[in-house]
């Protein structure tokens, strides 16, 4: 059975303040909003996704918004970096746009023959940009605040910081099948099936047994998500991993795609998500983003959520 992922799936992270979160993936990133449902583990709390105009998978980068949420720590065993592609050429256009937003960036580096901006968000998540001339096979967001020539085309890598890399490396190469394609000091950077083009392609994997470890709250990334193409895949790939001893739930209805979860040896909580059914599931393609959906067993709660969820204006 083929348990190779297909690349990210989408990545999860906390933030503190609902509005300044919605503010900065639509305002100053120039995302979609492709669903404002809850976290349907926690539903008096928002769970925001950001994506392409469709929502592909290797798009999505999505939030609970816990307000006041206490502030998380950067460190070892967590996924530290979530990098999204852009155009090549962009990068001056992003620093000129974000300058004016007030948000800060560093200078521009290179970075494995790569050319990368980085930022933080309003709750000190680290983002990076990064200059790519890769087909994407996405679809940008032209209805936003970016034009469609500068755009965001999907997420291309995430970082994880890790005490122990061997461990690590072991599981991304052994069980879920990642290629080891280039390192440049203490990164280590992975490929879905060796494929340096696409979205959601690249795991870079930086070893540093000095840093202090991760405390997951505002400001980091709680888990990421692979692609399975369906749902036999998936359940093949969960008895993979339960035939190797690896601790992993069972599958979970998300609605949008059906879940699993387990973590890799240095502590990073990763998923198995589904393709299908999708972000339209439940709503046009037109109006993604627009209406508070609820899963149909939250759904006889609604009045008693929306009286618990903060207003958050989007402007869509």
């Amino acid at each position: 059975m083929d348990v190779r992922p297909a690349g990210i799936h989408h990545v999860t992270a906390i933030a503190a303040d609902p509005q300044a979160n919605a503010d900065f993936y639509l305002n100053a990133l120039g995302m979609r909003m492709v669903k404002r449902t809850v976290n349907f583990d926690a539903p008096d709390t928002y769970h925001f996704y950001y994506g392409d105009r469709a929502g592909n998978p290797g798009t999505i980068m999505t939030f609970f918004p816990w307000p006041g949420a206490p502030k998380g720590r950067l460190g070892a065993g967590q996924a530290t970096t979530t990098s999204f592609s852009i155009p090549e050429g962009s990068i001056g256009w992003w620093q000129e746009h974000l300058s004016g937003l007030g948000v800060e960036t560093s200078r521009p580096a290179e970075r494995i023959e790569e050319d990368v901006l980085t930022l933080r968000d309003p709750d000190g998540l680290v983002i990076e940009l990064v200059a790519s001339a890769d087909p994407h096979g996405t679809e940008p967001w032209d209805g936003g605040y970016v034009p469609v020539e500068h755009a965001i085309r999907g997420i291309r890598a995430v970082t994880l910081s890790e005490h122990d890399y061997e461990r690590t490396a072991s599981m991304l190469a052994g069980r879920l099948g990642f290629e080891l394609t280039a390192e440049q000091g203490n990164r280590y950077r992975f490929h879905t099936h060796g494929d340096a083009a696409g979205v959601g392609t690249v795991v870079d994997v930086l070893a540093d047994r000095a840093l202090p470890s991760g405390l997951v709250a505002a400001g980091t990334v709680h888990h990421v998500a692979y692609r399975a193409p369906d749902r036999q895949a998936q359940a093949d790939w969960r008895q993979r991993l339960v035939d190797e001893g690896v601790g992993v739930t069972e599958i979970r209805d998300r609605c949008y795609f059906t879940s699993i979860y387990f973590r890799e040896p240095g502590g990073v909580l990763l998923e198995i998500a589904t393709d299908g059914p999708g972000f339209d599931y439940d709503e046009p393609l037109l109006d993604l983003g627009r209406a508070l959906k609820l899963p149909p067993w939250l759904e006889p709660n609604r009045a008693q959520i929306e009286r618990a969820l903060p207003a958050v204006q989007t402007g869509v």
